[in-house]
């Protein structure tokens, strides 16, 4: 019988004295050097984590991802965003402070309108967020079918490109709307 590195080299396997010095030999690869490192031993919170996550059915979770967004909406429809003081409790600490809005200012508001369909208002108040609304429940609907159905939907092909052009307009979105001339006073929330 051959061993593994017989087959692939054809012949007597690696030779011992071409391997480099300065590292003790793996015990299963005899005449290859132990890396310089061993991995760490996982702790018990891991293990434990990624036993429930080997023994947890494939639907648990998108159904546990739909469940934070449920709370989300249903938070949102509680409170009613759109008519709660400027520094009513939870308020965003960077406006408080500084009194301009940060990248997320409007987001809850924003998301108040789409669900009362009104779309302009969404728009207004975070122009962005209504924009990747689209995409972000499409990526979701694509994953929780693979994961629950085994539908193959087309996937969206998120580049490090797009993300990083998307973070750029992001950032300029949320120093534009803190101009206080027109037309950059539009989206001042």
């Amino acid at each position: 019988m051959t061993s593994v590195d017989e087959n692939r080299s054809g012949g007597s396997g690696p030779n011992p004295a071409d391997a480099p010095t300065g590292y003790p030999d793996y015990p299963d690869y005899p005449g290859y050097p132990a890396p310089p490192y061993l991995a760490p031993e996982p702790d018990r919170l891991t293990r434990f984590v990624n036993r429930i996550q080997a023994r947890a059915p494939r639907w648990l979770a998108p159904v546990a991802a739909l469940g934070c967004l449920a709370g989300a909406v249903g938070y949102t429809l509680i409170t009613d965003p759109t008519r709660s003081a400027p520094d009513a409790a939870p308020s965003c600490i960077s406006k408080l402070i500084t009194g301009l809005d940060c990248p997320g200012c409007g987001g809850t508001r924003a998301l108040w309108y789409v669900l009362h369909g009104d779309l302009p208002a969404a728009a207004r108040h975070h122009l962005l967020f209504v924009f990747a609304l689209p995409f972000l429940l499409y990526l979701y609907v694509a994953w929780a079918g693979r994961q629950i159905f085994g539908w193959r939907l087309p996937q969206l092909e998120v580049t490090p490109k797009m993300i990083g052009i998307f973070l750029a307009a992001w950032g300029v979105f949320s120093v534009l709307r803190n101009l206080p001339w027109a037309p950059f006073d539009i989206f001042y929330v």
